[in-house]
């Protein structure tokens, strides 16, 4: 546990040292038994502790981009002893969550989206007459999204006061030229000439001649600042900016942020920080430490995942395939390791494209190159597929082009929570025109739907998977839409993907009660072609659908209007889903109990009806 003081705000440099020092050990605690966002945080030390010495979260908002960095703010809000439970069930979130205390100021997990946010509550308390700060802290990388370069355009437009954090671990957004800008850099950013620089213009603004002189001098002062130090960018925006600082000098951050904080309109602060800073492995390696499993902190050496995952299997069958084909393209947003694709980008580099987190950009360009005749293949994160909905149906599906989208992490992800589940493409992707979407319940199946979305279907093509590896189900694809995996007469089970392994684990349980289910699996949800399904259930009289995905247009609401429409008899339809709320964090086994989605649940919710209509039965004859 930690050591925090009761007010930030009046603790010494060396306190505020001696509190930095303290938050590292405490991140690589937690995050080495618990797994979680560590080399980001661990950059943000300074900063966040400066942050806290200057605003006051409870109050003034404090905007987080996609939140890989908000373990610290979370200990400093008195979450520290809840840290020991990070990312479990019923636990702390790894990402701001308002839910959980009013010192988080808004539900983030994407990138790019504080500047918006801040913009947002900035007008909203200058309309209402409140008084207080506003701050957004963003990620060198989350500049490769268009959002936030729109969010910067209109915060430096508006004149509002807030101030954005650039905390830059690795990308060059400005360069000085020489040892002069480099001097006059640091100068520029002393407290003693901020102080004169605050005074003067105090004084110079009080009467009509010290305007006009002091217009005069900053035109001048503009004129040579940008031919010897050249970071125009942001002033051109209309930004006051600072920088670029220390990110690790947590006395000069706060000089600083107390001085912005006084500034009136917007104001940038470009820190550079070192990703993993202070924990030596995390700095070697920040990339592996970014988002990281259990790990001996003493050493850096990772748990063992051992095997294979949809993932890396999706990546060794994409480069089997663009061995034979010079037409595939494989491109990811800044997601290269996780969707698998790290072997592709070293035997195929020409035919690699990491975007950055730019997934409406990268749709677009897939539809370019589909356009020409390449066959690109767009490796996303079902959540994050989300942000590029209008390219899917104005740049691809309205050409009918082949583009083919391979989106991981499909369904319940565990412990990254609510803004991370891929529980909405199931119902978005079906809205797409021309589309088809295949759901493989099992690596070779995988590999089968790969092949068959490249040569076989015209226009788009989703082939959607889980986070992690395959069940006990492993037989092959037949090629139809759906397949009976087990027959029976008494229920219909039906679903898609692993959640077979569910149905067939509780058909086996059912069947020991004396009750025969039988199983149906749909290979496409999209075009749905339902007459197996149709069939099964003119036999048993009863459906029980379940599947992974929000309750809105998912499959079995689907099949059940379909039916509706047609006037298909049955005697009993039960929908079994993820209902209207995104479920928290947990592990996917202990989400799928909660749910009713595990074969035990599945098991009892069957035999209650059943026995309901037995004893009915009984009580009529």
């Amino acid at each position: 546990m930690l050591n925090i003081p009761n007010d930030l705000h009046l603790i010494t440099d060396a306190e505020a040292e001696a509190l930095c020092a303290q938050l590292r050990q405490r991140l690589v605690e937690v995050v080495s038994r618990r797994g979680g966002h560590l080399a980001s945080n661990l950059g943000a030390v300074e900063l966040t502790v400066a942050l806290h010495r200057v605003f006051a979260p409870e109050r003034d908002r404090i905007v987080f981009d996609v939140g890989h960095q908000c373990y610290c703010h979370k200990m400093l809000t008195g979450r520290d002893g809840g840290m020991d439970e990070l990312r479990t069930f019923g636990g702390i979130s790894g990402f701001p969550k308002p839910g959980e205390s009013v010192c988080d100021a808004f539900v983030v997990g994407h990138a790019s989206t504080a500047v918006s946010a801040a913009v947002g509550m900035a007008r909203a308390r200058t309309l209402q007459g409140k008084n207080y700060h506003v701050v957004a802290l963003l990620g060198d990388g989350a500049l490769s999204g268009g959002l936030s370069y729109e969010g910067l355009s209109d915060a430096g437009d508006s004149g509002e006061p807030l101030l954005i954090i650039l905390n830059d671990n690795g990308m060059s957004i400005t360069q000085s030229v020489g040892g002069v800008a480099e001097h006059l850099a640091r100068q520029r950013l002393k407290p003693q000439y901020l102080s004169f620089k605050k005074g003067y213009q105090k004084a110079m603004q009080s009467f009509s001649l010290g305007r006009r002189i002091y217009k005069v001098t900053h035109k001048v002062k503009t004129a040579v600042k940008e031919t010897l130090l050249p970071c125009s960018l942001f002033e051109d925006m209309g930004f006051t900016y600072l920088g670029p600082v220390d990110g690790h000098d947590v006395k000069g951050l706060t000089q600083l942020m107390m001085y912005a904080k006084d500034l009136e309109g917007p104001v940038l602060l470009h820190v550079r920080t070192v990703k993993g800073k202070g924990y030596a492995p995390a700095e070697e390696s920040p990339d592996r430490f970014h988002g990281v499993g259990k790990f001996d902190p003493a050493t850096g050496e990772l748990a063992s995942r051992g095997g294979p995952s949809f993932s890396t299997v999706f990546g060794e069958a994409l480069c089997a395939l663009a061995e034979k084909d010079a037409r595939i393209c494989a491109v990811t947003a800044a997601m290269q390791p996780g969707t698998g694709l790290d072997g592709f980008a070293r035997r195929f580099p020409r035919r690699f494209f990491d975007v950055g987190i730019a997934e409406g950009h990268a749709v677009t360009m897939c539809a370019g190159m589909a356009k020409q005749g390449m066959v690109p293949v767009f490796a996303v994160y079902s959540t994050f597929l989300q942000r590029s909905y209008d390219m899917l149906i104005h740049d691809v599906a309205l050409q009918n082009l082949h583009v083919v989208f391979c989106v991981d992490r499909a369904g319940l992800v565990g412990e990254d929570g609510e803004t991370h589940h891929g529980v909405f493409d199931v119902g978005f992707l079906d809205t797409i025109p021309g589309i088809t979407v295949f759901c493989p319940a099992n690596y070779r199946e995988l590999e089968q739907m790969l092949d068959e979305g490249f040569y076989r279907v015209k226009g788009p093509v989703a082939i959607r998977y889980p986070r992690g590896g395959e069940g006990a189900y492993r037989e092959g694809w037949d090629g139809r839409p759906m397949t009976v995996l087990r027959s029976g007469s008494d229920v219909t089970l039906a679903g898609y993907g692993t959640q077979v392994n569910a149905l067939l684990e509780a058909a086996e349980m059912l069947a020991k009660e004396n009750i025969s289910a039988e199983v149906v699996k749909l290979n496409t949800i999209t075009p749905l072609a339902g007459d197996e399904l149709c069939l099964s259930v003119q036999k048993t009289g009863s459906l029980w659908f379940y599947e992974e995905s929000m309750d809105f247009n998912c499959v079995g609401r689907r099949v059940a209007a379909d039916w509706a429409v047609g006037h298909m008899p049955t005697s009993y339809i039960a929908l079994r889903n993820l209902g209207d709320r995104v479920p928290p964090q947990g592990t996917v086994d202990q989400l799928r109990r909660m749910n009713n989605l595990d074969a035990e649940s599945i098991v009892r919710q069957i035999r209650e009806v059943t026995g309901l209509e037995k004893a009915a039965g009984r009580s009529s004859g």
